[in-house]
Order: structure tokens, then C-alpha cells, then sequence
């Protein structure tokens, strides 16, 4: 029998799949009929994904992220958008594949995309850096917000790696310059601006296109601080503890919309997006318009002043005086 391909808690649906689709083949070429056989084997799948997809732990989310046959960047823009150009180039190095970018048009009106892209194969993986932008891509996608807000042009922006690239070069030509620059930019941006959460959002990688207005994110995405296996790594010198890690860096989408870091999410078909992108972008599409059509109301200054409340509000504490704090825990010691 051949391999299942898919991941490890996925294969039993896998399996499955292909059985019904065998047995539709054989239907047809011998001209027989399996519908009874066949809605019964539909009817077993449907409930075994509810049972594996329904309660899925948050590193099998980590998982489903980073799925093969997940939609990237330019997937979305396939589907929402038309009429896109791309656009390369930072005008200073070069030209980094792993953030694609340009002009298109989303329900008519002139949008300026910007998004991590991955490759599909090892080949193109390589052209893209599998996702994980240097400087020059941080500088094309700055480019293209300035003069996004030169011409008064919303920005929607994909977030999808599992981080900046720490090789060498990048850090020789100023990868944290790049990514803090785009931070302090976008937060001062004077258009709209639309982050939505795809598949992995990692770290500063992310953050370098992910100061927005609105954030969303995909149901199964994830959004850390660090990715599961180097938490793990750090904290117990062992990446086989990334379950472990995955939990406890509250990455999934779930935890950041109660933890305040994200605006919504956007759900995802049983087994993930990459099964019906048309479902997931039909919500996208309904979201978008309608944030835009609401941000696009605001005057400058208000626009600015809410996005700057909203990124100051994360992590919120509570002062207390010194003396204070000392009376309140010797009160506790009494108790």
C-alpha cells in the first residue's frame, strides 16, 4: 500500500479519503454501483474528523500551521484579489522572494498587498528562503507602505513565517534595523492597514509587516514570540518537549483573541484551510471590506491615535507604590 501522506494525526482521515475515492473510481470505470458503501464511508469520515479536528491540542495546531498544502500569500491573492502587480526590489540591495508585494484590486478599489511566501517544493522553498524574510524584504515591504500612504491606498498584509532569517548576511545588513524601522512606520502609517495571520507568525519576522489597524487570524494559525521548538530548546535544552512549549506560549488563536493581541478570527473548514481556501477567503473577503469601509471613515489623527491605543494596551499591569505592596504581603503572611 502506498504511504499516507499527511500528518501523523490526520492519516486515519487520509486514509480514509482515498478509500472513498478509490472506491468512486472503481465505480465508474466498471460502471458499478457503491453509493450505499460509499455514504457510509463519508458518513464514518465526517465523524472522524469532528473527533481528531474538533479538540485539536495547540501543538497540533503548530502542526496544521505549517501544513504542506496550507494556501500562502500569493494563494489569497489569487483568490480575493485582482488585477495584482508585483513589485520588487528594497532600491538599495536587492530583491527578497520570501515577502511578495505590489498593487491589486480587492472588490474594486486599489489595495497595496505585502505577504511571507513560502515554496510549494524543496526548489522553490529555496528561492523563497522558506519564508523567512532578510532586510531587503523588510525594506521592499517599507517601500511599498510609503507609498501606499503617498497615494492614500489601504495596506493588507499576510503574515505567514516562521521568522526573520538570522543568517550573517542578514544580520550584516541590518535585519534588526529593518524589522524595528517597519515597526516604528507602520504604527505612524496614515492609511489603513489590515494584518491578517495565515499560517505561522513568528516573532519579529512576523511583526515586521504586522502592525495593523486590524489584526486577524486564521483559526489554526499560530502567533508567537518564538517558535515551540526553540522555547523548548532554551527552557529545558530539549526540542522534543516543543508540545510542552506549544502550550505554554499561548500561540494559538484562541488564547491571543482572550489575551487582546488579535481583533477576530476567521474559521477554517474541519482538517484546515487548505481544504476549502473559497470558505475561508468568502469570510475574509466579508471581514476586509467591511473593516476597510470603517477604517477609511476615520480622520488621520484618530486612525493613528486608536492603533496607537491598541498596541499599547498589550500586556496591561497594574502599578502599586513600594510601601504599599510591602504592607499588603506582610498582611498576607499574618493570614
Amino acid at each position: 500500500m502506498a504511504e499516507i501522506e499527511g500528518l501523523d494525526f490526520e492519516k486515519p482521515v487520509v486514509e480514509l479519503e482515498k478509500k472513498i475515492e478509490e472506491l468512486k473510481s472503481l465505480g465508474t470505470a466498471n460502471k458499478v454501483d457503491f453509493s450505499k458503501e460509499i455514504a457510509g464511508l463519508e458518513k464514518k469520515c465526517d465523524k472522524l474528523k469532528k473527533e481528531i479536528f474538533g479538540n485539536l491540542t495547540p501543538w497540533q495546531k503548530v502542526q496544521l500551521a505549517r501544513h504542506p498544502k496550507r494556501p500562502y500569500t500569493l494563494d489569497y491573492i489569487n483568490v480575493l484579489m485582482s488585477d495584482f502587480v508585483e513589485l520588487q526590489g528594497d532600491r538599495g540591495f536587492a530583491d527578497d522572494p520570501a515577502i511578495v508585494a505590489g498593487m491589486a484590486k480587492f472588490k474594486g478599489e486599489t489595495v497595496v498587498i505585502i505577504g511571507h511566501q513560502k515554496g510549494r517544493t524543496l526548489q522553490e522553498n529555496m528561492i523563497r528562503n522558506f519564508g523567512m524574510s532578510h532586510p531587503e524584504g523588510y525594506r521592499k515591504a517599507l517601500r511599498m507602505m510609503k507609498m501606499a500612504e503617498k497615494f492614500s491606498i489601504p495596506v493588507i498584509s499576510f503574515i505567514d513565517t516562521p521568522g526573520a532569517y538570522p543568517g550573517i548576511g542578514a544580520e550584516e545588513r541590518g535585519q534588526a534595523e529593518a524589522i524595528a524601522r517597519n515597526l516604528k512606520a507602520m504604527s505612524e502609517l496614515e492609511v489603513p492597514i489590515i494584518v491578517v495571520v495565515v499560517g505561522e507568525g513568528g516573532s519579529g519576522g512576523a511583526l515586521g509587516i504586522g502592525v495593523g489597524d486590524k489584526v486577524l487570524m486564521l483559526e489554526n494559525a499560530i502567533y508567537s514570540v518564538i517558535s515551540p521548538e526553540g522555547c523548548a530548546s532554551i527552557l529545558w535544552r530539549d526540542a522534543a518537549k516543543a508540545p510542552e512549549a506549544a502550550k505554554a506560549l499561548k500561540l494559538t488563536a484562541q488564547d491571543l483573541l482572550e489575551l487582546k493581541v488579535i481583533d477576530e478570527i476567521i474559521s477554517e473548514p474541519l482538517g484546515g484551510v487548505h481544504r476549502d481556501i473559497e470558505f475561508v477567503c468568502k469570510q475574509l473577503e466579508e471581514k476586509i471590506e467591511k473593516d476597510l469601509e470603517e477604517l477609511k471613515k476615520l480622520p488621520v489623527e484618530e486612525l493613528l491615535k486608536k492603533r496607537y491605543q491598541k498596541f499599547r494596551l498589550l500586556g496591561e499591569f497594574v502599578e502599586v507604590e513600594p510601601g504599599k505592596k510591602a504592607k499588603t504581603e506582610a498582611k498576607e503572611k499574618k493570614k
